[in-house]
């Protein structure tokens, strides 16, 4: 079977997946399709990918089996009217945050609705995806989106119930190493170092310790003890962490990210 895809929306995202998929030779350009409001946008981008731009959701649902919605949010009640009359045996994979399955499945009666929770590291091939299957979805639902996102970084599956904390530590996450890293590097300027130089030390030294975690065996603190000389610079480096309050305020950096994910699935 031919692998094909359908794009609802074609923003930063969806073009990151589209592209995703193609450069991995998972799905050829002429199986995609996409539609977007704005089709001067999504007509250049298009022929650059070489896909095929539509008109309306009806021209786009009758080439596909498989329908990615990737639209804003607050646009999915008029993206699911549209869509309810053509989407009877189709897939459908949604990466909207704070919009459950539920809402899918009610209005889309006869569709198998797969969620999914990426990351804007997507767009780098570094992505972390979650990967929720609805009611309906079957193991080969599960595993077409699966492979489909882990041609973008990492993908794993988990039940939709634990959406709201993978939307804190994922979904948002990027966002708050980003400070992180961004304070480190202003605090290399202001000892000396020019900006632009402490950022790609402060980033790469991210990107590299990160690496150690996900292709070593070992954990978090193993890899600090390794690091770490007794009373030697970094010794003293971890004093100020651990006496600080920093473990109390990133706790609640999470917290709170995750208590707002679940007031915006309940308005939905």
């Amino acid at each position: 079977m031919v692998n094909n895809l359908g794009f609802i929306g074609f923003g930063k995202m969806a073009g990151a997946i589209c592209r995703g998929v193609i450069n991995s030779g998972f799905i050829k350009p002429e199986n995609i399709y996409a539609y977007d409001v704005n089709f001067e946008h999504l007509n250049s981008t298009a022929k650059e990918l070489k896909i095929n731009p539509v008109h309306n959701i009806e021209q786009l649902a009758k080439n596909v089996s498989n329908i990615l919605i990737a639209t804003k949010p607050f646009v999915v009640n008029d993206v699911l009217s549209n869509l309810k009359e053509y989407a009877d045996n189709k897939l459908i994979i949604s990466i909207l945050a704070g919009i459950p399955i539920k809402k899918y499945e009610d209005t889309l009666e006869n569709s198998r609705v797969v969620r999914v929770m990426p990351n804007t590291p997507a767009m780098v091939n570094e992505g972390m995806s979650v990967v929720c299957r609805g009611n309906k979805s079957t193991d080969n639902d599960v595993q077409f989106v699966l492979d489909m996102f882990s041609k973008l970084g990492e993908a794993i599956s988990l039940d939709e119930t634990q959406i709201n904390a993978v939307t804190a530590v994922s979904g948002s996450g990027p966002a708050f190493y980003y400070y992180i890293i961004d304070k480190i590097a202003r605090a290399g300027e202001i000892l000396g170092l020019d900006y632009k130089t402490s950022l790609k030390l402060s980033a790469q030294t991210a990107l590299g310790a990160s690496k150690m975690i996900m292709q070593t065996n070992q954990t978090p603190q193993d890899l600090i003890t390794a690091v770490t000389t007794p009373n030697g610079t970094t010794y003293e480096g971890n004093k100020v962490l651990i006496e600080s309050d920093i473990e109390k305020v990133l706790f609640e950096t999470i917290e709170k990210t995750c208590l707002r994910a679940v007031e915006l699935g309940k308005d939905n």
